[in-house]
């Protein structure tokens, strides 16, 4: 099941907005590839943390 910035999982409502955005279009994708959901949200909360940290540089 998709999600956009209106519904998304739970753990993600404490991220900043940027980073909630980018962690939901890598889970979307993730979910498109086959990924399991609970799996797809973990992975994609931490890609977008690490983007996050390189847009800080």
């Amino acid at each position: 099941m998709p999600w956009d910035q209106h519904r998304y999982p739970a753990s993600m409502k404490n991220l900043p907005p940027s980073v909630r955005a980018k962690a939901i279009e890598i889970a979307n994708a993730l979910l498109e590839e086959g990924y399991e959901e609970g799996l797809a949200i973990r992975i994609a909360i931490a890609k977008a943390k690490e983007w996050a940290a390189r847009q800080e540089l």
